[in-house]
């Protein structure tokens, strides 16, 4: 995946359903397409395979189980059979969807082992540090109080940031720090970039936006000057 990254999460919203997902995911791509920069999109499950068809974005998945192979796991998200639907990777442990930290483990092994790539979310420096262990191919440092608020952490909470930067940094160099919670606007996106992570994961800032091109080509032209 290209750096750095705009990842939309679409989660349950209304917005972002059935054909509503389509059309949010192809705006994503022609803002992608426009400004040249990496954006991915995380739909529902049953929107993947549509959105999938309709544009050139690398899809995510919002959750998988720790389930290792297809069979009979009735209502589980299952690494394999998503795959196989277009994803090429998976969000892991977000706030909306915590996991023991053994099921962690296991969905990143999953995800290694079928060929997509893990974003595990943590809520606190001490959690990024504890799953860096772990060994994802990225970690997105969310403090859960500030999701959805409209208040970036960049912002409000600088020294998380930095902090969870370190700590992954010095257990595990090879995990790439994004930065969620709050993001709005171009400058929060500035600011995670200045802090030291290498893009973001947003949700409701673009998705609940009445004009979430306009907020798009902000996000994208701040990514491009970061």
């Amino acid at each position: 995946m290209r750096l750095p990254v705009i990842i939309v999460n679409f989660k349950a919203y209304g917005e972002a359903t059935g054909g509503n997902a389509v059309r949010l995911a192809q705006l994503c791509d022609a803002v992608a397409r426009e400004h040249d920069v990496s954006i991915a999109v995380a739909p529902q499950y049953h929107d993947i395979a549509p959105v999938k068809d309709a544009v050139s974005l690398q899809v995510f998945a919002q959750h998988i189980d720790p389930v290792a192979k297809a069979g009979a796991f009735t209502g589980h998200a299952v690494a394999e059979n998503l795959k196989e639907a277009g994803i090429v990777g998976t969000l892991i442990n977000h706030s909306e969807k915590k996991m023991a930290e053994a099921d962690i483990k296991k969905c990143i092994g999953i995800a290694k082992s079928v060929g997509i790539v893990s974003v595990c979310c943590a809520a606190t420096p001490e959690e990024t540090g504890s799953i860096a262990e772990l060994a994802p191919d990225f970690i997105a440092i969310e403090p859960t109080e500030l999701i959805g608020s409209g208040v970036s952490v960049s912002k409000a909470k600088p020294e998380v940031v930095t902090q969870s930067v370190d700590i992954v940094s010095a257990r595990n160099s090879k995990v790439t720090v994004l930065c969620g919670a709050g993001i709005t606007n171009g400058a929060d996106i500035s600011e995670a970039l200045r802090l030291g992570t290498r893009g973001v994961l947003v949700a409701s800032g673009v998705v609940k936006s009445p004009d979430p091109g306009k907020v798009l080509a902000e996000f994208a032209n701040a990514l491009k000057l970061g």
